[in-house]
C-alpha cells in the first residue's frame, strides 16, 4: 500500500453544472468546497482553491492558486464535479505530475469514484494511503495552421465537418504513411479513457485504461465497409483534410480550431500522464457494468406497460 500523503497544500476545483435547466446556485458550491476543505484541514492539510473555480463561485475565503501554482506547491488536485471538469482540470495538471482524486457531482461519473456520500468516508483513507493510483494516457496535438503549439487531449481528438451538412473528405497516415482515406462526418481519435465517451456513441471499441493504444473510429462513414480500427500508442497520426466545404479540429470537445483544405491534425500519446487515485475498492469493469448498464435487460431498460 502506498505511503500515506506528506501534510501540504491540496487544490480544490469546482465547476458549476447545469442539471435538468437549473443552474446550481454558488452558494451551494461554496458549500460543499468549505466541507471538503475542514476535512482536510482536519487531516493536517492545508487546503486550496484553484483559481477559476473561486472565480465561478465567487470566492471561499481559502488561498487561490493557478494551476501552474498548484503544480508547484500541491501535492494533490480534488476535482468536485462530472467527467468533463475532471479532464478540464487534469489537462492543465498533467505536465506537473499532480494526482487527482474524483468527486462525482455531475451525472455518469466514470472518471469520478467518490460520492458526496462517500467522501467523508473516503477521503481521508485515501490521504492515508488507501488508494491504488492509475496513469491515463494523454493525446498531445499539433495543428498545421498552428504550427509550434501543443494542445492535451484526455478524452479525443476529433476532426469533422463542422456547421455544413457537407461531408468531408479525409485521409489519415500512421507513422507518416498513407494509410486510408474516407469520406464521413468526421473522425475521432480516442485515448483508452476516451474509449467510453463520444467514440463509443459512433461504434468504436472499449479500450480498457491499461491497453497502450488509440482507436481511431469514423462518424457516419459514406462507405459501410469503414469501421473503427485500434492502433498502437506509439504511433504518429496524421489527419489531413482532402476535401471540405468545412472542417473543424475539436480537442475534448472544449477547444476548437477551423480547418480548410490541405489542413492536417498531428497527434501523438504526450510524454505525460494523468494521474488518478482511485479507492482500494475500485474496479473498473464495476465501473462499466454499473454506468453502461450492462446487467439490465430490455425490460429493464423501458418503463413497463401496464
Amino acid at each position: 500500500m502506498p505511503a500515506a500523503l506528506a501534510p501540504c497544500s491540496v487544490a480544490i476545483a469546482v465547476r458549476p453544472s447545469q442539471r435538468d435547466g437549473t443552474r446550481e446556485t454558488n452558494h451551494e458550491l461554496r458549500t460543499w468546497v468549505d466541507s471538503i476543505a475542514d476535512l482536510l484541514a482536519d487531516s493536517g492539510y492545508h487546503p486550496v482553491v484553484e483559481r477559476r473555480s473561486a472565480d465561478e463561485i465567487g470566492g471561499t475565503g481559502l488561498p487561490v492558486l493557478t494551476a501552474t501554482e498548484i503544480g508547484a506547491q500541491c501535492g494533490l488536485a480534488i476535482v468536485l464535479g462530472g467527467d468533463g471538469t475532471l479532464i478540464s482540470v487534469a489537462r492543465q495538471l498533467a505536465p506537473y505530475g499532480v494526482p487527482i482524486v474524483g468527486i462525482n457531482h455531475g451525472r455518469l461519473g466514470f472518471l469520478t469514484d467518490l460520492s458526496e456520500g462517500t467522501v467523508h468516508d473516503l477521503l481521508p483513507r485515501l490521504l492515508a494511503g488507501e488508494y491504488h493510483e492509475e496513469a491515463r494516457a494523454l493525446i498531445s496535438a499539433e495543428i498545421s495552421t498552428d504550427a509550434g503549439v501543443e494542445h492535451f487531449a484526455m478524452n479525443d481528438v476529433v476532426v469533422n465537418r463542422g456547421t455544413t451538412a457537407s461531408l468531408v473528405d479525409l485521409e489519415i497516415s500512421l507513422n507518416e504513411r498513407f494509410a486510408y482515406g474516407f469520406r464521413a462526418d468526421g473522425v475521432i481519435v480516442a485515448t483508452p479513457t476516451g474509449s467510453t465517451a463520444y467514440a463509443l456513441s459512433a461504434g468504436g471499441p472499449i479500450l480498457a485504461p491499461t491497453v497502450n493504444a488509440f482507436t481511431l473510429a469514423p462518424i457516419a462513414p459514406h462507405a459501410l465497409t469503414m469501421r473503427p480500427i485500434v492502433v498502437a500508442d506509439d504511433s504518429v497520426i496524421r489527419i489531413t483534410v482532402a476535401r471540405a466545404r468545412e472542417a473543424v479540429a475539436s480537442i475534448d470537445g472544449h477547444h476548437s480550431m477551423p480547418l480548410a483544405e490541405g489542413d492536417s491534425v498531428l497527434l501523438r500519446r504526450a510524454t505525460t500522464n494523468v494521474r488518478l487515485w482511485h479507492p482500494l475498492e475500485y474496479d473498473y469493469y464495476h465501473t462499466l457494468r454499473h454506468k453502461l448498464g450492462w446487467t439490465e435487460t430490455p425490460e429493464g431498460l423501458s418503463p413497463r406497460k401496464r
